[in-house]
């Protein structure tokens, strides 16, 4: 069994797969804090509840866009399951072109949903990952990553609008019944939640038009049921994306 670890900035998902079946997932917060041995009897506890023995786990994944925590799980494979983790990155055989400036500097999850994106749907693809960020990844009919679009998340704007201003509160990310809200709370989940349904549409129709035809479009992430209630640009939702994408590329790197 493979243990997929996916650290995000505001979450860590964690995912054990049977040969390419997902059969437990998990969320907990991205704490710096946590030490090596913290993060172990975390996973361990994840496993003993789902009736996963930890001796089963053979292998490790891990897609990290938190270097300290990148560190911490790397250990944690070695010291407790006696593994060499394979950390996703640019400098692995992804089985992708890459046609980023920088290679190196494209995220991990982003990789990630490229592999498992392509795999499924082929191209050419836009994944949505709704997340701290809401980026956009274009797959390229033969599978090269061209790049995409990074905006900030629904629930960091929302904070952001809580954090700038003396009066507004901090809200509840809900769609609200009316775009015209009648007070403070309801006005502005009509500015966060419709303006992020109206931006998806508007930067698909963008992406589309450069690319010249018509590109299937997935979403993932924490808010993309939500959003997807919303518009019909949206056509798949694939919430365990990036664990997919892991599984696909620890697959192909330990086969050499």
């Amino acid at each position: 069994m493979l243990l997929a670890i996916d650290v995000g900035n505001t979450h860590t998902v964690v995912g054990v797969f049977a040969d390419s079946r997902l059969v437990a997932d998990w969320r907990m917060s991205s704490s710096a804090h946590r030490t090596a041995d913290e993060a172990w009897l975390t996973i361990r506890n994840f496993c003993a509840d789902a009736g996963i023995a930890p001796a089963g786990l053979t292998g490790v994944g891990i897609s990290s866009v938190v270097p300290d925590l990148t560190d911490i799980f790397e250990l944690m494979a070695r010291k407790y399951l006696r593994c060499e983790p394979v950390t996703v990155s640019a400098g692995l055989d992804l089985g992708i072109g890459i046609r980023y400036a920088d290679p190196t500097a494209v995220g991990a999850d982003r990789l990630c949903n490229a592999v498992a994106g392509f795999s499924k749907y082929g191209g050419p693809l836009i994944v949505i990952d709704f997340g701290t960020a809401t980026t956009y990844d274009v797959i390229a009919e033969n599978g090269d990553y061209l790049g995409g679009v990074i905006a900030l998340g629904l629930e960091s704007s929302a904070m952001e609008l809580h954090r700038r201003t003396a009066k507004l509160p901090r809200i509840e990310l809900h769609v609200p019944p009316t775009v015209i809200g009648r007070e403070t709370v309801t006005s502005m989940q009509a500015g966060v939640m419709f303006g992020g349904v109206d931006a998806v549409e508007g930067i698909v129709r963008r992406i589309r038009g450069e690319l010249g035809n018509e590109a299937r479009v997935i979403a993932t992430g924490g808010l993309s049921a939500l959003i997807a209630q919303h518009t019909k640009v949206i056509e798949a939702l694939e919430p365990a994306l990036v664990l997919e994408g892991i599984r696909l590329i620890h697959a192909r790197v330990s086969r050499g």
